[in-house]
């Protein structure tokens, strides 16, 4: 008997939980994702292997049926009809991240490092300028306005459009809205890139998205670059180059101050902020599930069970970096010494692996680093358990993270 969908909970009111049960169910299970069937993967392994199969496609407009419908009035639709490398496959998926690439190339990101530095530093004065004592939302004040301001930067948005940009990108990542409500979300988003372009090809600056634009527009038959696929490329950039740090920032800073004797490993210098970006990643990925994928072909598992070809796939990288399998007995637990190299699936793997991955890592060590310097003995203002997760199965933050900095002498 075919073991019914699992109905993944839009609110991920709780998460591991649910990942938890998810594993329970093999090493993929069919999941119910806002009322699309899908195969959740969560074991690391076959993961892995997906990730990096040519059987396994992004491109739902070639090899997922249910593409026409899902455009029809599924919430998530902007994952799946987007026009960038996101979502493209085999050559396509080559050509649109070689023009992405040379941006996220070691010397570009090494020489954002000082900008990283004094946009943190802008941060911790705004805070400690207010009262210690008074609590302050972290996330709010620190972990959204640092890579918000790189990314805008790195874009070319003006700072007057962040609050905006920031709102609709929220909206993408939601998973309690309405088909009519995330419709007009994307819709707003799709006006704030137009615009973005209609400025820039007016007036190019020394920014990614002038590059892109050029790079568009001296192809003029399209070859490089078509004009729906400049758009979701920005968008793509944009999107996944805050929101993810931001709630990798939130995490490590929530995970920290939950754990006190890992956090004081870290300030007297026996655990490094890398192992604990690493573990932080591993334990509480910034994306839980990422949609979707799709069957080129019939792909056997190990369980013996088949997805078919044309079936979505759904890739739970949090119930994946939990594994047991992977990580033994202390898998759900936070543990610096586990090392960077042991593995996660945070950024992805295979070719669609994360370009902005030595961002988000070089933004969140130093604002972690930069954090607990300046305010050694910040405390959370209430109880861990009364923090509220965001109402996302694809997002992993919280609404909220009240602090009290208490700085040191």
């Amino acid at each position: 008997m075919t073991e019914a969908p699992y109905v993944l909970d839009p609110t991920a009111a709780d998460a591991v939980a649910e990942e938890r049960r998810l594993r329970a169910r093999g090493p993929a299970t069919l999941v119910d994702v806002l009322g699309v069937t899908a195969w959740s993967v969560t074991d690391p392994d076959l993961l892995k292997e997906l990730l990096t199969s040519p059987d396994v496609s992004k491109d739902g407009r070639r090899h997922w049926p249910g593409f026409e419908e899902a455009v029809a009035g599924w919430p998530l639709v902007l994952w799946v009809i987007v026009q960038n490398m996101f979502t493209a496959y085999g050559e396509d998926h080559g050509r649109l991240r070689r023009l992405v690439r040379p941006s996220f190339a070691p010397r570009r990101i090494a020489a954002l490092a000082g900008r990283v530095e004094e946009i943190t530093g802008r941060l911790l004065d705004e805070l400690a300028a207010g009262d210690p004592a008074e609590p302050v939302d972290l996330r709010e004040r620190f972990a959204y306005p640092l890579p918000l301001a790189v990314i805008g930067e790195l874009m070319g948005v003006p700072a007057e459009r962040y609050p905006e940009f920031r709102r609709a990108v929220e909206g993408i990542f939601a998973t309690t809205a309405t088909p009519a409500e995330a419709a007009a979300n994307n819709a707003w988003l799709y006006g704030l890139f137009e615009t973005l372009i209609e400025e820039k090809r007016a007036t190019p600056g020394d920014d990614l998205t002038s590059r892109l634009i050029a790079t568009r527009d001296e192809e003029g038959d399209g070859s490089a670059l078509t004009e729906e696929e400049l758009r979701d490329t920005l968008m793509l950039i944009v999107a996944a180059g805050f929101e993810t740090t931001v709630n990798l920032i939130d995490q490590a800073v929530v995970t920290l101050l939950g754990h006190p004797e890992q956090l004081a490993r870290v300030q007297d210098g026996r655990a490094s902020w890398e192992a604990v970006v690493e573990e932080t990643l591993r334990l509480q990925p910034p994306v839980r599930h990422l949609p979707l994928r799709y069957a080129v072909r019939d792909i056997t598992l190990p369980d013996g069970r088949v997805i078919h070809r044309g079936e979505a796939i759904l890739a739970s990288y949090g119930a994946a970096n939990r594994h047991p399998g992977w990580h033994g007995e202390s898998a759900d637990s936070f543990v610096l010494d586990r090392g960077i190299t042991q593995g996660h699936l945070a950024f992805g793997h295979g070719v669609h692996l994360c370009l902005g991955a030595p961002l988000a890592r070089l933004e969140a060590t130093t604002a972690l680093r930069a954090l607990f310097t300046r305010f050694p003995g910040l405390r959370l203002a209430v109880p861990a358990g009364e923090l509220s997760p965001l109402p996302s199965f694809i997002s992993s933050g919280h609404t909220r993270v009240p602090v009290v900095l208490t700085p040191g002498a």
